[in-house]
């Protein structure tokens, strides 16, 4: 008995932790991300612009996660002061929603 409240207990603890590591943008809206995307990040990030090309399948879920939760894009481009917060979560939730590992990967063309 003792042997499988501890089987059970390890598993649901894996369950959780794992789940906490892939997070998402809450509330952000990928519909808007995408348009927002297309608008303000493309111009920087299309083959052969000063940015490099980057699209939703440049990284996946968690590398965006961790890339917005650094903020490591801030610091380098003055498009993201104009955004609000809200923006920033919308470019988000549509990139990590078409990352490489997504169910649905884009490249955003």
């Amino acid at each position: 008995m003792m042997k499988t409240m501890n089987k059970i207990f390890i598993c649901v603890s894996l369950a959780l932790c794992l789940g906490a590591q892939v997070q998402a943008a809450d509330g952000g809206n990928p519909k808007k991300g995408k348009h927002l995307y297309k608008k303000e990040c493309k111009a920087c990030h299309s083959m052969g612009d000063e940015g490099g090309e980057i699209t939703p399948m440049s990284k996946t879920m968690s590398q965006w996660d961790r890339f917005f939760r650094r903020n490591k894009h801030k610091a380098k481009a003055e498009v993201f002061e104009a955004l609000s917060e809200q923006d920033l979560l919308d470019i988000q939730q549509f990139l990590y929603d078409h990352a490489a590992d997504s169910d649905q990967p884009q490249t955003c063309g």
